[in-house]
């Protein structure tokens, strides 16, 4: 209450200092270059759609542009240039706060210039990927603030689109089409990096809080499935996100105070004049304010913090070179008490992860039509878990420990070279090597010892290749084929992985894809260094040998521009798993597939297989005249087998989902000096129940832990979700500041569906695992 107090207060000084009436205005510059050869183009012309006078600018020799005195609001540009296909860039939001700063990319025409019709009818959700054709979306850092229960959070806002599900009990899984949340590749500046989720467990990836802020991004993309040839290792998702550079022309600050973190954002030239930047972003978590107002119970406050930052170098022989960073560190203290003796300590549980990644990135064209990306970077990231019990002089005993840290250096460089409008070819190899240290202990009661799990301290290397090449026979239609190929020293284990994809702009507003792709996956590692003990007592590390898991994607796809700003797109796929690990034990119904644990404990052998069928449906009215909606819905069936042969639903075959969001924005008496726009979003998301392994309660009880009926794996379902989510923002631009206050809430009507079963050592019963209940959070960010 208190910083809903501060806020009003603060917004009732700020409207009672009225300046004398003048018209907002805002700068927008940036810069255009060719799609393939990512090369400036001077001579481009860029148009305010609609202005009057026209306002606009020509692109100098670096392909740069700045057009000046544009209104606050909304405005969409128009770019043409001669021999290539114009584009619209449409809805760009202009405040007072923020200069808007754009990269814009432009595709050669393989037709004459007077044969181009100009046309505002594009698509603004268009992949920057070249290579990338089919199952992709494109997504600004606007909307990751505009969907609603986002809480400006790239991955939970992902769960909006087709094909794609969150995790209702709040961990922030991403699940795709069916498939593992495992399967998730995350990104950053074109290297895969560790989950940057805050909370997350080795080998996820989820994570209630995401450590990248979504101030720092561009426009980024996210991949459903039958991946470009440049994507390896990933099965269900590739999550490609991109740090936005600092502006070069203008130091400009942002504060925010809310209840997840209070953060503050940084950026300009390193010296006036020149063309470098810099970009830092800090948080810090505040989450107790929840706790406190008791809107929702942690048994135990999280605390969190988290940093990112990018600089930017332009040179005059070597291109242009990115040092950017990432890190993220969380822990919580978890407590639970007897239930009618509110002081009696029942156990608690010690939680810490970390995660961290420091890189540098080059550019440097070597033609005028070749160029050569080049990276190099050190990650870092841990979990670590000890369980405790009190004794009966109520002193803690330790009963679980776990430790599992890895380090990583990556390299990679990759070559694109453009041949013509019709023919691009891009090349790349990656090399990653792990270094890591693993400890996972247990205290047997019924031995009255301790076991350990794992115990090692290794490394082990991952080579990676790839080869794509992009064909444009006419101006409607595209292919890429290619290939992927990687190993790992662990087991010299080799993969390679063909790929191929269309698309076919047969008419104006309709197109046809389509994909076809193998691709494959390691597993975590800490599931190669499980060590498990038999019935005479020998100890072996049997899971070293296992292959990656596998999936043959089929991709088909249409698409129609039914209006300006209304899109309509089908995609049907089927994914073939196959080679994935399940326990080496005839019978057995287990399989890595299903896992959501940080490890197994289980014999491992390549011999499980799974498939993945579906049909997604998206209907989308972009932001345009002040309001915008999207509905998607998907109908999918996920099922594998393991050693028993025995066909079954995996764990997260929730068979439906369906999604409605819509956002208004009003503006609210608005003049010269001050402009007032108030938005309201809403989203309404369906899903289906998540599967589970009923559990046996006599065996739980008997043996202290849970004991599952494995004949029966994956047989029984939760409750299907409902999720209402509701966002209001309050927004005011004065000619140097802009201010924003934003009230986001997650299940706005506390609906509290059950996810799974787990049991509960303390009470001796089968508890139920809920949905995340009511959560508001309140923002108030400052921008100067």
């Amino acid at each position: 209450m208190k910083i809903v107090i501060v806020a009003q207060v603060f917004l009732c000084i700020l409207c009672s200092n009225l300046l004398q009436a003048q018209d907002l205005f805002q700068t927008v510059r940036g810069r255009i270059i060719d799609q393939d050869s990512r090369m400036p183009l001077p001579g481009a012309n860029v148009v305010v759609i609609g202005s009057d006078p026209i306002l606009g600018s020509s692109t100098d020799l670096d392909g740069a542009f700045k057009i000046e005195k544009v209104l606050l609001g909304r405005i969409s540009l128009i770019i043409t240039y001669v021999g290539y296909e114009e584009k619209v860039i449409p809805n760009i939001l202009v405040t007072s706060g923020k200069e808007v700063v754009l990269d814009v990319a432009l595709n050669e025409s393989l037709t004459k210039m007077e044969e181009i019709v100009i046309s505002a009818d594009k698509d603004k959700s268009e992949i920057a990927n070249e290579m990338a054709l089919v199952s992709a979306r494109g997504f600004t850092v606007e909307e990751t603030k505009r969907y609603a229960g986002s809480f400006n959070d790239p991955a939970r806002m992902v769960a909006g689109y087709a094909g794609v599900s969150g995790d209702a009990s709040g961990n922030n899984f991403i699940i795709v089409r069916g498939n593992s949340p495992k399967g998730i590749q995350w990104r950053l500046e074109g290297i895969e990096i560790p989950n940057p989720n805050h909370f997350s467990d080795e080998g996820a990836t989820g994570g209630p809080i995401n450590a990248l802020n979504s101030a720092m991004l561009a426009n980024s993309e996210f991949y459903t499935g039958a991946f470009a040839p440049e994507y390896g290792n990933a099965l269900s998702g590739v999550f490609d996100m991109r740090l936005r550079k600092g502006n070069n022309e203008q130091h400009e600050y942002s504060v925010s105070v809310g209840a997840l973190g209070t953060e503050a954002t940084a950026e300009g030239p390193f010296v006036k004049g020149g063309k470098s930047s810099f970009l830092l972003n800090y948080r810090y978590s505040t989450l107790t304010i929840l706790d406190e107002l008791g809107l929702v119970d942690f048994d135990g406050v999280p605390k969190y913090q988290d940093i990112s930052f990018k600089l930017y170098f332009p040179t005059r022989s070597l291109g242009t070179f990115s040092v950017f960073g990432l890190g993220g560190k969380s822990s919580i203290i978890s407590k639970e008490y007897d239930e009618e003796d509110e002081d009696k300590l029942l156990e608690q549980g010690d939680y810490q992860a970390d995660m961290g990644v420091v890189g540098v990135t080059q550019y440097w064209p070597v033609g005028a039509k070749t160029y050569l990306q080049n990276s190099l970077s050190v990650s870092q990231n841990g979990s670590g878990y000890v369980g405790y019990e009190p004794d009966d002089q109520s002193n803690l005993v330790q009963l679980d420990n776990a430790q599992l840290d890895k380090n990583t250096i990556k390299a990679s460089t990759t070559l694109n070279h453009k041949f013509d409008a019709r023919h691009n070819l891009q090349a790349g190899i990656i090399y990653t090597h792990h270094y890591f240290d693993f400890y996972n202990e247990y205290f047997e009661s019924s031995t009255n010892s301790f076991v350990i799990n794992q115990n090692i301290d290794g490394d082990a290397g991952h080579y990676q290749g790839f080869v794509s090449w992009k064909y444009r026979p006419w101006e409607d239609l595209s292919f890429v084929s290619g290939v992927h190929a990687h190993s790992t020293t662990l087991n010299d284990e080799l993969s390679i992985e063909p790929r191929v994809s269309m698309r076919w702009q047969f008419h104006p507003r309709q197109a046809l894809t389509a994909s076809w792709g193998i691709h494959g996956k390691m597993e975590s590692l800490t599931n190669y260094y499980s060590i498990i003990t038999d019935e005479a007592g020998n100890v072996s590390k049997p899971n070293i040998d296992i292959g990656f898991s596998k999936a043959r994607h089929y991709v088909v796809g249409y698409e129609n521009k039914l209006g300006i700003n209304l899109l309509f797109k089908a995609e049907a796929y089927y994914q073939q798993l196959y080679n994935l690990p399940v326990e080496n034990l005839a019978g057995s119904s287990y399989s890595l597939v299903n896992q959501v644990e940080w490890f197994t404990d289980r014999r491992l052998v390549n011999e499980g297989t799974g498939e993945n069928v579906g049909l997604e449906l998206t209907m989308e009215r972009y932001f345009a005249d002040n309001y915008f909606f999207m509905v998607t819905g998907s109908i999918y069936d996920s099922k594998y087998k393991a050693m028993d042969g025995v066909e079954r639903d995996s764990r997260f075959n929730g068979n439906y989902i369906g999604n409605l969001l819509f956002g208004k924005e009003f503006e609210i008496n608005s003049r010269g000096d001050k402009k007032k726009v108030m938005g309201i979003n809403t989203k309404i998301s369906l899903l289906g129940a998540r599967r589970y392994t009923p559990i046996d309660l006599e065996a739980s009880i008997a043996e202290g832990k849970t004991v599952w009926f494995e004949d029966r794996a994956f047989s029984e379902r939760g409750d299907d979700v409902f999720i209402a989510n509701l966002g209001i923002t309050y927004r005011i631009d004065r000619k140097r500041t802009s201010q924003e206050l934003k009230l986001d809430i997650q299940n706005v009507t506390n609906s509290a569906a059950r996810i799974e079963q787990y049991y509960s050592d303390l009470t001796g019963k089968v508890e139920w695992q809920d949905q995340l209940p009511l959560l508001p959070v309140l923002i108030y960010t400052l921008h100067f």
